[in-house]
């Protein structure tokens, strides 16, 4: 693949600000099951899955975090770019022959193997930003890869599933701002040439603006305390509906945990909670998805987060139009 130059302007630009070293999102972008890692201790005590027919290793979660960075840093060469903000779930541990015999609280640090099935990053570019009823959105990169997905009883050439999106991290909470046009689920690749490939067209088609202007109509509308019930409540309900009725209702991946999460920040949060008169703008109902989106295994993150975004902006469309809802009539 051969780069070409693409001189992206910043929606707006940061006074020039040093960054170097710093990892993007200093709190967890998402928490549920996950720990935080460092690229040195992935590059360094991690070992790499294997094929099980001929014991080449599939694309690592370094090959991958390391195309997109070098990706990004080719796109946007003249903005600060963050350090990845790595997070991990579901390790996958072994011993070296030589320790077969040992009881496991006996191990040396050297007789163990680990890896993670799980991981989940994103690269921050902060001098790309833009800000939204007085929270500050953040340009961010990121991608997520679970081995259980691969077919690891192959061998090298079987294809390796990834997924890659690109959007806005809102800086006042670390919830992560996705849509369809910036996700790109379940890239199938064989090779890392692939993989830098599908990298380099999902960050190009990236509509940064049409994105903003989306999110920025959230503030237009609310929901008086009754909708929002009759809403959340709905959301609750949903998952029991036959799939004939589900058929004709946009879809929606929350489950009981999140609306849960919903419903006690509708209350609770300091940034978007509700309005003195029980209103609440639609900006702030997408955050508390987004937030509670946090508390979702890194296979299914970003799949909500898209859902997140989808399902506020079929509540805009019926608020706009006067039309009919199943989620809030």
């Amino acid at each position: 693949m051969e780069l070409i130059a693409v001189n992206k302007q910043p929606i707006i630009s940061l006074e020039e600000t040093i960054f170097e070293g710093t990892i993007s999102t200093a709190k967890p972008f998402i928490e549920a099951n996950t720990i935080p890692v460092s690229l040195q201790e992935m590059q360094h005590k991690h070992i790499i899955p294997v094929f099980v027919k001929d014991n080449e290793p599939l694309i690592s979660h370094i090959d991958f975090i390391e195309s997109v960075e070098q990706v990004v840093h080719h796109l946007y060469s003249k903005e600060s770019i963050l350090m990845p903000n790595i997070r991990v779930s579901h390790p996958i541990k072994g011993r070296i022959p030589e320790a077969r015999h040992k009881p496991a609280k006996e191990l040396l640090e050297h007789e163990q193997t680990l890896y993670y099935e799980r991981m989940a990053f994103v690269i921050e570019i902060p001098t790309i930003h833009e800000t939204i009823d007085g929270n500050l959105l953040t340009l961010t990169v990121g991608g997520v890869k679970a081995y259980n997905l691969d077919n690891i009883y192959s061998k090298k050439g079987a294809e390796e599933v990834f997924k890659i999106f690109i959007g806005f991290q809102n800086k006042v909470c670390t919830n992560l701002c996705v849509w369809s046009d910036g996700y790109t689920g379940n890239i199938k690749v064989r090779s890392m040439k692939e993989l830098s490939d599908k990298i380099f067209q999902a960050i190009c088609q990236f509509k940064a603006e049409s994105y903003l202007k989306a999110m920025a109509s959230f503030t237009q509308f609310s929901l008086t305390e009754r909708q929002f019930a009759q809403m959340l409540g709905k959301c609750r309900l949903y998952p029991f509906l036959g799939s004939e009725q589900k058929k004709e209702l946009p879809p929606l991946l929350f489950g009981d945990t999140q609306t849960g999460f919903i419903a006690r920040d509708y209350y609770k949060d300091d940034s978007f909670c509700r309005n003195d008169d029980g209103s609440i703008s639609l900006w702030k109902v997408y955050n508390l998805f987004t937030g509670a989106n946090k508390s979702s295994y890194i296979d299914t993150f970003i799949d909500r987060g898209v859902n997140a975004f989808d399902f506020t902006n079929t509540l805009v469309n019926t608020l706009q139009t006067g039309s009919e809802s199943w989620f809030l009539n």
